[in-house]
């Protein structure tokens, strides 16, 4: 597992991510006042990144705007997405509450009267049904950006919550948790638009020394509580990897911020 943690193996972690992070197929909006919505969606935003009407096929996701009860175009249009397999989210205008076929209702965002599009919590729903596949799409779309990372540091630390608990063998759970904690801090910088290349690599090794930290913080604990270690062992895992994660997420603000304003 040690060869896991050498730098040609960090350096292919980041050319994978890299080429997975490389989106090209738009968020498609579609429906009543679809116009409107994808105007706001789209400030910052690289052209095309997100498309009115036309096929649903090769869109990343599709947000349908409903009108009231769903009509029959809507329903085609939500089942073509099905059929598709593209991730689909409704926006729900007017006061009342209505079935919504073909999506979960953790995937239907319902609008307030007078107050216009909830744009943030559009954007939550829509990156809660992408996961790290919208990593592209977030660096293209802005404001997707910090709803996919918010979404990406509880996932990872979730996942490394979980492993912290479930890897018995003492030391053997390092590299997966490190290499996790990487993988997170990529995926943040590929949100950004931001390349890991040979200059940046040392930034990312920075990790794992800090996770050799983070290991040895872990041991002393558990020392002295051994009885309860696997639960202090797995709350350190979850602990560290979401501390990392958003110090990487002010990290690469900092860093498209400081692009922006040259």
């Amino acid at each position: 597992m040690a060869k896991s943690l050498s730098p040609m193996a960090v350096w292919g972690l980041a050319r994978e991510l890299k080429f997975a992070a490389q989106e090209t197929r738009p968020l498609l909006v579609s429906g009543p006042l679809a116009e409107q919505l994808a105007k706001e969606l789209s400030r910052g935003a690289a052209p095309s990144a997100v498309r009115v009407g036309g096929r649903v096929e090769g869109a990343a996701c599709l947000i349908r705007v409903f009108a009231g009860a769903p009509t029959d175009e809507d329903e085609r249009e939500l089942k073509a997405a099905t059929r598709a397999k593209v991730p689909a989210v409704v926006v729900q205008t007017g006061t009342e509450d209505f079935d919504t076929p073909y999506v979960l209702a953790t995937d239907v965002v319902k609008c307030r009267p007078g107050a216009g599009f909830p744009v943030d919590e559009i954007a939550a729903a829509v990156v809660a049904r992408l996961g790290e596949a919208g990593t592209g799409l977030a660096a293209r779309v802005p404001a997707l950006r910090e709803p996919l990372c918010r979404e990406l540091i509880e996932s990872f630390s979730r996942r490394n919550g979980i492993l912290g608990v479930a890897i018995f063998i003492p030391g053997a759970d390092f590299p997966v948790l490190t290499l996790n904690q990487i993988r997170l801090v990529l995926r943040i910088a590929a949100a950004h638009g931001v390349e890991i290349d040979q200059q940046r690599l040392p930034e990312v090794l920075a990790t794992v020394a800090a996770g050799f930290g983070f290991r040895a913080f872990a041991r002393q604990v558990l020392g002295a509580i051994p009885f309860a270690g696997w639960a202090v062992k797995g709350g350190i895992a979850y602990a560290g990897t979401r501390a990392l994660g958003e110090a990487a997420l002010r990290y690469f603000q900092s860093v498209t911020e400081d692009t922006a304003t040259r």
